[in-house]
This record gives structure tokens, sequence and C-alpha cells, in this order.
């Protein structure tokens, strides 16, 4: 009779049987795994996105749209003694919804092989989940952005007979049709107050206004410190050689960013080789060695019809922004629906074993769009006629 084994089946090992210990402590390490890879992937997201914060965000948990409430202004009226109080006579306040549906699915996505691994000196998937946090924070502000540039252009929803609302702002930086008044810090500060003054007109909210620049319009803000009508007193010396010389203007609080539409490009735009046009190219000497990542053309994002994906609101194209160059905005100017923010996804299991590697996965589930036209303004140069509105 042959012996039998009286052991515990669990407490052996087997190679891909669930329930055993090597597989529990695989699933242990996999879990792990997964909480470090997050922390790094959401660490690189919150470091790179800067929209995020800046506008109107919400939390989809169910549905694929989401409605944001935009309400007119109202009156006030002398009250006659007697008289039922049934709402004001002239049907104030209108009301509009902005609804706002969840684009598809965002992902960044790599394929660590588990023999590279192995002979790396370094710990390669946490920086690699880094650079797919970043990924996804790019694609987030870049949409963001693009909106905004769009509600800058548009009408108000509000359109009630003798109650209808300021819409967007669009300011030329300059007086003529040459880009390089972009990078005029004279001309950007002026663009500051106008934008203020715009602002404070059409009752948009002194709290929550910021101004998105590329770098090189921030730092030419900086360096014309004391020229330009900026005084700085309270941040000099080596703060202004930081890049932190300039907080705001006209209480506005400015950022710079890679991600902000700039004469059809993200970020930057390097003059030409060959045959510029004053209109939509600059002087900006491309300093080399710049990759494939620096002065990125802005991709068609419009609505996707049928059976394809992609975005489920309208962005635009890189025509659409061929003399844009900066945002000034108030939170109220957006709104960005979430419905599966950043998460990090990790392969395991059989699946590691057939490909000896794993793949690691970014997604996330969002949308944006304007809310509030009068809280967008967009900055132009190049031409005198503004940006043309699109849907």
């Amino acid at each position: 009779m042959a012996q039998q084994s009286t052991s515990n089946p669990t407490s052996q090992t087997f190679l891909g049987r669930i329930g055993n210990a090597s597989s529990q402590n695989a699933t242990n390490n996999r879990d792990l795994y997964l909480k470090l890879f997050s922390g790094e992937m959401f660490t690189g997201f919150q470091r790179e996105t800067i929209a995020r914060d800046l506008v109107m965000k919400r939390t989809l948990t169910n549905g694929k749209s989401l409605q944001f409430i935009y309400t007119g202004r109202t009156s006030a009226e002398y009250h006659t003694p007697g008289n039922s109080i049934l709402g004001n006579t002239d049907g104030t306040p209108p009301v509009a919804e902005k609804t706002i549906t969840v684009d598809d699915l965002l992902i960044s996505s790599a394929f660590v092989y588990e023999l590279d691994e192995t002979l790396a000196h370094y710990e390669l998937r946490g920086e690699i989940s880094k650079k797919i946090g970043y990924a996804l924070a790019q694609k987030y502000d870049r949409l963001i952005f693009r909106a905004i540039a769009k509600g800058a252009r548009q009408a108000s929803p509000i359109s009630k007979t003798g109650f209808i609302e300021p819409g967007g702002t669009q300011i030329r930086v300059g007086a003529g049709s040459n880009a390089d008044d972009a990078l005029d810090d004279t001309e950007l500060v002026k663009a500051f107050y106008e934008a203020a003054a715009a602002l404070d007109e059409k009752g948009v909210s002194d709290d929550g206004r910021v101004a998105v620049l590329n770098p090189r319009q921030y730092y030419e803000l900086i360096k014309g410190a004391g020229s330009n009508g900026l005084i700085n007193r309270d941040v000099q010396g080596t703060a202004l050689q930081s890049g932190n010389g300039v907080i705001e203007i006209a209480g506005i609080q400015i950022y710079k960013s890679m991600n902000v539409p700039f004469f059809s490009k993200y970020g930057t735009k390097y003059a030409p080789a060959s045959s510029p046009s004053a209109a939509t190219d600059l002087d900006t000497v491309d300093p080399g060695n710049t990759g494939s990542f620096v002065s990125e053309g802005i991709e068609t994002a419009t609505t996707a019809t049928g059976n394809n994906y992609g975005p489920r609101q309208n962005y635009g194209a890189a025509s659409n922004f061929a003399n844009t160059c900066g945002l000034i905005f108030q939170r109220e100017a957006a709104g960005v629906v979430e419905t599966i923010g950043p998460q990090v996804q990790v392969t395991s299991g059989d699946v590691s074993v057939v490909y000896q590697g794993d793949v690691i996965l970014g997604r996330m589930a969002m949308g944006a769009d304007y809310v509030n036209p009068a809280a967008c303004v967009e900055l132009f140069a190049g031409t005198t006629t503004k940006p043309a509105a699109f849907s």
C-alpha cells in the first residue's frame, strides 16, 4: 500500500495554486507593490498637475455625465404691503445647466521585464510609476486648459431677456500683429490689468483668480520687474533668481506650465529654420537637444462618435490655438468630472509567469469643459482678429 502524506496540502508549495503559502506570500507582496506603485504614481501626478486644484472638481460615482448649475443674476424690488411674495415678478434668477460627459478611459502603461528588473541596480518600477503619473497629469492639464480657452470665446449660457449674462473675454497682447508681443513683459503686464478690469466688470469673484503662462513669459516678467511697472517689495534677491519673483499681478496668481496652449504648441514655440510668419512664429531660438516632447504640437481632440474612443467633449485642434498665448481665469471658469481618479493596476499570477514580467498600468476617467465663460480670459497675439469660437 502506498504511503500517504498526512501533512496539510495547503502548507506545501505548488506553482500557481491559489491558497498555498507561496501563493499567499506572492499575493501579499503584490499588494505591497501595488501600494508602493500607487503612491509613486500619485506623487508624480500631483507634482505635475496644477489645473486640478484651480477649477471646480466633482466626483461621479454612477452615470456618464454630471450637471453643473449656473445661476444668473437676480434683482431687488420694493415690497407693496399686502401683496403676496411669490418670487420676483421678472422671474429671476435665470438658471442654466452645463453637462460635462466623462471621456473614455485614459491610460498610460509600461511592461517591466523581470530579468531587466533583476539586473538593474536601481528601483525600476517606482521610477516607471512616477513617469506614468506625469503622463496622466500632463493630459489632464492640457484638456482643462483647452476647455478654458474654448470658454473664453463663448457667450453666456444665460440668455433671458433683460438678464443676459456676460460671456468670455479675449485680450490681445500688444497692439500689432507680431507674435513676439507674447513675450513682451510690458505688454503682458498691461494685459493682466485689462483682464482684471474685465473680470471685475463682469462680476467675477476676486477669489481664485489665476493665470497660466509658458515659462519664457513668466521669466520675462521677472526680468522686467521694475521697468515694466511691477514693483515686488516682498520678494527680492535669490527669490527673483529662483523664478519666484512675481507671485501675482492685479490680484491674479501666476503659474507657469508647459501644458498651456501656445501658438498651436504646448508650452513653447521656437523659430522655424526658414520662412517664419510674424503672426504665428516667435524669434525664440531653439536651445538644442530638446527631444520629442518640447514644443510639442497640439493634437486634435474632438468629440469621438460611433465606435470610436476618445474625448466626449470637443477640446479643439491645433488650428484653434494658432494665436493663443496664455490664460487667465477664476475657478468657476471650468469644471472637471472624475469617475475614476488616478489609479494603478499591476498584472500578477499566471500572466506574470507567461510573460516573465508585469504590466504597470495607470488609468483615470475624467471629462472637462468650461462652465462660466465670464470667468475665462484668453490671451492672444500675432493678429488683430480674436480667435474664433468652436463648440
